[in-house]
């Protein structure tokens, strides 16, 4: 499988921390993020990663080069105006012609990428999105299941009274090829908030995998959570002591 890395963004909320650092390059026990991101990934066996670029780009390049050093092959894709994280995938197409997985780049996890895989074959939806449980509903994608564990609703950072759930989308997806299809050719545009619910509208199967309450996930958005995932992550990352 090949897998995208989304690391475009700015990292607003962590200023001025990444005023001079890519937000996936922040270091977690002494590596940046992104290097943990690609040693998860290598564990279940994917070598071909494509990662977008907006934010300091030279800084992701200058120290991951072609990927060689860490066992992988990288696909860069810059994007000169942000395009989104489903924009991103679809600028790609040409690049994931089967199942891929898909993970935000400010998301630090030891999820087990091998069930996460299995659910989502067994179910043979177009795209599985992984969920897990919040304190603050209104600042995620919230995500409504049926028995099944089948998407039948999902609103990306709802008002307060909108709010129907603590189950959000934790950013991993397995998604199929077809999933591109069904993102607009131009311009930018997001899975939640413009693909996914338009995918449900249009009757396509999306399934939602509720990470175990042994998963660590958790994504470095906001100062609070990097220091989170300090002490979360400090001493073991990836199976690994650093």
């Amino acid at each position: 499988m090949k897998a995208m890395i989304l690391a475009a963004g700015e990292g607003t909320r962590l200023r001025p921390l990444t005023e001079q650092c890519p937000k996936p390059m922040l270091p977690v026990a002494g590596r940046p993020l992104l290097e943990h991101t690609l040693a998860w990934l290598q564990r279940y066996g994917i070598r071909e990663v494509a990662i977008n670029l907006h934010h300091l780009p030279e800084a992701i390049r200058g120290y991951f080069g072609d990927g060689s050093r860490f066992g992988m092959r990288i696909t860069y894709s810059p994007e000169e105006q942000l395009l989104g994280t489903a924009g991103a995938v679809r600028r790609l197409e040409h690049f994931f012609n089967e199942t891929f997985v898909v993970v935000y780049g400010d998301v630090l996890t030891d999820l087990d990428l091998a069930a996460l895989l299995r659910f989502h074959r067994e179910h043979q939806g177009i795209g599985t999105i992984t969920l897990y449980r919040v304190n603050n509903p209104t600042a995620c994608g919230l995500v409504e299941l049926d028995w099944d564990g089948r998407v039948v609703r999902f609103i990306e950072k709802p008002r307060p009274e909108e709010v129907f759930t603590n189950l959000a989308n934790a950013g991993v997806y397995i998604l199929e090829p077809e999933v591109i299809a069904q993102i607009p050719p131009e311009g930018a545009s997001d899975f939640g908030r413009d693909v996914f619910p338009a995918l449900l509208e249009r009757g396509l199967t999306l399934y939602g995998y509720i990470i175990p309450a042994t998963t660590r996930l958790i994504d470095i958005g906001s100062p609070e959570h990097y220091r989170l995932a300090q002490e979360l992550f400090g001493q073991h990352v990836d199976g690994e002591h650093s």
